[in-house]
């Protein structure tokens, strides 16, 4: 497995993470943004549809993270 496989794969586990990540402050902002940057480099590797949907779901999460913030 090469080191672009483990950034897609990285990127869908942040991705994930930052859709319950937005519900602490401090973890919601570092984790989708790592989260986006992972999976925009693992689009480069054999795993390029994971990178998207880690990239997707890391963009999501950055987006309610910023909404609720905008809220309070």
């Amino acid at each position: 497995m090469n080191k672009q496989n483990n950034k897609a794969i990285a990127g869908l586990v942040l991705g994930i993470t930052s859709l319950l990540a937005w519900l602490l402050p401090l973890l919601g902002y570092p984790v989708s943004i790592v989260g986006i940057i992972m999976g925009a480099l693992g689009k480069k590797s054999e795993k390029k549809n994971i990178a998207i949907v880690g990239l997707v779901l890391s963009i999501i999460g950055y987006g309610v993270y910023l909404a609720l913030n905008e809220l309070m």
